[in-house]
């Protein structure tokens, strides 16, 4: 999309047009924009049978998510690894991604939205398609006016920048 305004490409459609086939394109899994369409949050999410619990494959989880960043030119504030047992956030400052500033039981958050959450098999799919869903009732409270992990998520300034924004696939 081309904002009229700015006359500037996302770093998400000048990668699709380098592409030669639509297999090079890379994208994160979720992509959420405020309300004036600003990039504010990017995630990598993986379900079973894959996990960030592994050392190694953590690390690699970071480094795409860095590659991402970087990649975008513009200063996307914070970033997310999320795999059926934790949900990580971190910030990054347009050269370095801290620590994990929030860490959560997944199953904790997403049980709202799969209420049998703890006594499914939950594959990558899907948890996706939970994680969209909980970011966006932060965006427009499509199911609930105190989504979980509201308190945290306020308390590291992500729940302000949601509100009114919406994920892209």
């Amino acid at each position: 999309m081309i904002y009229s305004e700015k006359q500037t490409l996302t770093w998400w459609e000048v990668r699709a047009l380098q592409a030669t086939n639509i297999e090079d394109i890379d994208f994160p899994d979720i992509v959420a924009v405020d309300k004036e369409d600003q990039i504010i949050l990017i995630a990598e999410v993986k379900g079973l049978p894959f996990n960030f619990q592994e050392t190694k494959s953590k690390k690699y989880a970071i480094l795409r998510l860095i590659d991402y960043l970087q990649a975008a030119k513009i200063v996307i504030p914070f970033a997310m690894l999320a795999d059926v047992n934790k949900i990580l956030i971190f910030q990054w400052d347009g050269n370095n991604l801290s620590e994990p500033i929030l860490n959560l039981n997944t199953a904790d958050v997403l049980s709202d939205y799969e209420p049998k959450f703890r006594n499914k098999r939950i594959f990558s799919l899907y948890l996706k398609g939970l994680i969209e869903a909980w970011i966006s009732d932060f965006c427009y409270h499509w199911k609930s006016e105190i989504p979980p992990a509201s308190k945290e998520i306020a308390e590291i300034g992500l729940s302000q920048l949601l509100k009114g924004g919406i994920t892209q696939p």
